[in-house]
């Protein structure tokens, strides 16, 4: 294989393993619609790195944290429903994002690579970033699993219980907007919160416990990535919708599969 190839397979398999486990949680929580405006607004995180000159995927990590950070304040919020909140700020910051994107006419910028992927971009540098990104997420997530589940049943019982619901929330809120940053080269702004959300929809249907649906989650994700890089290699495809795309059909096999089957 190319060393290009190899390094997009390395980095989207990182990124997927954190992903899976992630992903079951934005399904409990029903969070999905929080993913999206994350993984929108990080466009202006590309951005805004161009405009200071400092590294992308730094500038794209620290803008993530922020707002998620700031989504998860301003839900608390009476004045606006949570999904209208999130729509507004996802999309603003989308199109600010473009804005700035279109008045930097000094720099060639390929949008569409931020926007669906380029395995191209793939670095050494990234790989660090999203391995040592991946071993701080599962180390997070698994010390805050049981807290974090218990305020996902029912979050008045885990505070009874000890938890402390807001500071697991916060944690895993920026572990998910460490991922949507460094999983934008693999594929793409748009498409990295499918990523996160259809190998865990998958793995619910399979699972019957928690546990289990993480690790199959994990999994699906890396077939995902495996498959839809190759696709990409032997159709000459965009690598990141072929990844997805490979996700979708798994999830549809899944869903019509008899369920004896599959347990």
């Amino acid at each position: 294989m190319d060393d290009f190839l190899v390094r997009a397979m390395l980095g989207g398999i990182g990124v997927a393993l954190a992903a899976g486990p992630l992903g079951c949680f934005l399904v409990w929580r029903r969070m999905a619609f929080f993913g999206g405006a994350l993984s929108h607004s990080a466009l202006l995180g590309v951005a805004l790195g161009f405009l200071l000159g400092i590294n992308l995927s730094v500038s794209v990590l620290v803008f993530c944290l922020t707002v998620a950070a700031l989504l998860l304040v301003l839900e608390r919020q009476r004045i606006l429903p949570s999904d209208t909140l999130l729509g507004i700020l996802a999309h603003s910051a989308l199109a600010l994002g473009l804005v700035i994107v279109a008045i930097m006419q000094s720099m060639r910028i390929d949008l569409l690579g931020y926007l669906f992927g380029d395995v191209l971009a793939v670095a050494i540098e990234d790989l660090y970033l999203i391995y040592g990104l991946a071993v701080v997420a599962m180390g997070a997530l698994g010390f805050i699993w049981r807290p974090l589940l218990s305020a996902t049943v029912n979050e008045d019982l885990a505070s009874v219980e000890g938890a402390h619901v807001m500071r697991v929330r916060l944690t895993l809120v920026l572990l998910i907007a460490g991922i949507i940053a460094v999983g934008m080269k693999i594929v793409g702004i748009l498409l990295i919160i499918s990523l996160l959300i259809i190998p865990a929809a998958a793995a619910r249907r399979a699972s019957k416990t928690p546990e289990q649906m993480a690790v199959l989650a994990a999994m699906i994700g890396v077939v995902s990535v495996i498959l839809g890089l190759l696709g990409s290699l032997q159709w000459d495809i965009p690598a990141g919708p072929a990844i997805v795309v490979v996700t979708a059909l798994i999830f549809a096999v899944i869903m019509v599969w008899p369920r004896w089957q599959i347990s």
